[in-house]
Formats: structure tokens, C-alpha cells, sequence
């Protein structure tokens, strides 16, 4: 499997898990799991082969350059999330707020991550939307 079929995998599987768990109250141990070791999976890979993604040539200004710790920023939610979950799941607090705070805030991001993605894709025509899919 390439790295980019992995992080494409990855990005979806953990959106559906994130709704799932956050359907199931957090209180799903097998979503919780897979939800943390997807998670955690995704972050591996970025950190081990790099982001696979750019801002496009079409994205100009404050969002250009916002774009590259935007993303950054998701993927340190989604290891907190992940870290969170994991350790609700084997009972060991961890400082911050609870793991249903933290699920909750990645997924107001995800939205918002997705209205961006959205907009490039329709507004600025650039390809976001064609490159994470499978």
C-alpha cells in the first residue's frame, strides 16, 4: 500500500470512527480503540514520511501561508484526541480536559477543516477535494 492510499484511508477511517464514538458516547471500547490507534497511525505516518499535502498554487496570501500550521495543527488535535481517548480507555488521567472535550473540539476543526477543503475545491478550483480521495 503506498503512503499516500494509506493517509487517504487513514484521514476517512478516522472521521467515521470520531462520529461513531462521538455517537456511542465515548463509551465504545472497540471505537475507542480503533479510533486511537487509526489516529495515532495517521500522525506516525506525518511525522515518519512528512504532510502529504500543500497549500496549491491558487491559495494566495494569509491562507497560503496559514495552510502549512493549520494542518499541523490538526494533526497535533488529532494525536491529543487520540492520547486522550486511549487513556480514558485504560483508565490513566491525563492532564487537560476530558477526552469527550478534546473528541468534540477535533471534530468543530474537522468541519472546519472540511468548509476550507470545500471551498478550495469549489471556489479556487485547485484539486483539495479530488486529492483525498481514494
Amino acid at each position: 500500500m503506498s503512503r499516500r492510499l494509506a493517509t487517504v484511508c487513514l484521514h476517512w477511517t478516522n472521521l467515521v470512527l470520531l462520529l461513531m464514538l462521538l455517537a456511542a458516547g465515548g463509551e465504545n471500547a472497540p471505537l475507542a480503540w480503533a479510533f486511537s490507534i487509526g489516529g495515532l497511525g495517521m500522525v506516525v505516518l506525518a511525522i515518519v514520511g512528512g504532510i502529504m499535502n500543500g497549500p496549491g498554487p491558487k491559495l494566495e496570501g494569509f491562507l497560503r501561508t496559514a495552510h502549512q500550521w493549520l494542518s499541523r495543527l490538526m494533526y497535533v488535535l488529532l494525536a491529543w484526541a487520540s492520547i486522550a481517548t486511549l487513556s480514558a480507555q485504560l483508565h490513566v488521567p491525563v492532564p487537560g480536559p476530558d477526552a469527550r472535550q478534546v473528541l468534540l473540539t477535533l471534530l468543530a476543526a474537522s468541519l472546519l477543516h472540511g468548509c476550507f477543503h470545500m471551498w478550495r475545491a469549489s471556489a479556487l478550483n485547485d484539486g483539495a477535494l479530488r486529492r483525498m480521495l481514494p
